[in-house]
């Protein structure tokens, strides 16, 4: 068995799923096309992968996280100077 490369195995993870303990991978057939095989540990989890496989399947794209730019610091404001205050003739 040759040995991967860390670049081999980073896109085999991204091309396997698990469900319900279903270890999957996307496969390319002699055709093609492309396809998931599922191998189960036993036919209880095979039957609910199936089960959910039957069903509606809902997928949804992850946008990129948001680019943030830091907001500068405003400049500090002068402070007004006081205004002198005429006193009262008592």
């Amino acid at each position: 068995m040759s040995e991967k490369t860390v670049d081999e195995l980073k896109a085999e993870m991204a091309r396997s799923v698990t469900i319900c303990g279903c270890k999957g991978t996307i496969v390319t057939g002699s055709d093609g096309k492309k396809h998931a095989e599922l191998d189960c540990p036993d036919k209880k989890a095979r039957d609910e992968a199936v089960a959910i496989l039957e069903e509606e399947v809902i997928l949804r794209i992850q946008p990129p996280a948001p680019v943030v730019e830091p907001v500068p610091e405003p400049e500090p404001v002068p402070e007004p100077e006081p205004v002198p205050v005429p006193k009262a003739e008592a």
